[in-house]
């Protein structure tokens, strides 16, 4: 089975998207397949994925029951037809990543999740739910002889999020230098391990039902900061004490709590303060990559369109950003 990794913070608005996106870009570059999975309903990850053919794909007849929530609503309804491998479209600048596309309503499915890991596998007719999605996931990277997978979730502390965490062999916290950072830090401490604890103790609930859950070992490879600006090739004077406080809370206490729970790579001293990197906005690349359906790093120089000192000056950024997504990609591929 393909590893599994995802990205996840309860904390809106950390670049947890693009930053899914660009990490499975670059491993891909590594002769790796990946399968991305939009498991949020928003459907920004499809979205960036598909571009102008997002529209076209759920309105045509053949592909708008391809997607994360009609391929598991057998599951749902109590139909007796099995989950199988959906046919996923792939990227057109890139071989090597395929997607399962997210779907608005996949909310629809929250109450009867909640309630069937809540209820110990006491209600039959909800003990095929926790391991759905899990074998629609493992189904399609048979299909396609996927080698990682990133799972896209939407923030909050959902049922469907616990579920899709408990599928996870590793997991990123994706986070920015803002006010309530380390606040969502602390939230995440505490339900990271609640979360391993109960999928561990529910293997056994469910382990007779015709999708049983996998045994993830979901550890913590590290912390992304971005979204924040750059003044002489250094984060602005108003983010440096936020960063430096998510990398003093994330040594002192996120990572020690984790260990307690078994959630680490014992060589992941390997990643200073266990902080994966620090990427500054993309600025003017950003627009320019969305154009182009492909991430900042991967943009020549007729998708930017600029000229002389300008373009030279962009490319300098863009080879930056090429080795920091590198550097991460190879701490990944070392950890998992």
């Amino acid at each position: 089975m393909a590893k599994i990794i995802e990205l996840f913070n309860h904390k809106g608005g950390v670049s947890k998207t693009t930053t899914t996106f660009n990490i499975a870009w670059k491993i891909s570059e590594k002769n790796k397949k990946i399968l991305l999975v939009d498991a949020d309903p928003q459907c920004n990850l499809t979205g960036m994925f598909l571009g102008e053919d997002f529209d076209d794909y759920y309105e045509n007849e053949e592909t708008r029951h391809l997607n994360i929530k009609d391929a598991v609503n057998m599951a749902f309804k109590g139909s007796p037809n099995p989950i199988t491998a959906i046919e996923c479209p792939h990227h057109e600048k890139n071989n090597n990543l395929y997607l399962i596309p997210g779907h608005m309503d996949l909310s629809e499915y929250e109450s009867s999740l909640n309630l069937a890991l809540t209820s110990n596998n006491a209600i039959l007719t909800l003990q095929n739910l926790p391991g759905a999605f899990y074998e629609l996931i493992k189904k399609t990277c048979d299909k396609y002889d996927i080698d990682y997978v990133f799972i896209d979730m939407n923030p909050g502390l959902s049922a469907i999020n616990q579920t899709f965490f408990m599928y996870a062999d590793a997991f990123i916290v994706p986070t920015n230098p803002d006010p309530f950072s380390v606040m969502a830090l602390k939230t995440l401490r505490k339900t990271l391990p609640r979360w391993k604890k109960l999928a561990e103790s529910s293997r056994i609930y469910f382990s007779e039902s015709t999708y049983p859950l996998p045994e993830a070992e979901m550890k913590f490879i590290g912390v992304i900061i971005q979204r924040f600006s750059l003044r002489n090739r250094k984060a602005a004077k108003p983010y440096t004490g936020k960063i430096e406080e998510i990398k003093k809370y994330i040594e002192d206490d996120f990572y020690k709590e984790l260990s307690k729970h078994n959630m680490v790579f014992a060589n992941s001293k390997r990643v200073d303060n266990h902080c994966l990197g620090e990427i500054s906005d993309f600025g003017s690349l950003l627009q320019k990559a969305h154009e182009a359906r492909i991430p900042v790093f991967a943009l020549r120089k007729e998708d930017m369109s600029f000229s002389g000192n300008v373009y030279e000056s962009m490319e300098a950024k863009r080879l930056g950003y090429d080795k920091l997504f590198n550097d991460i990609s190879d701490v990944i591929l070392e950890l998992v």
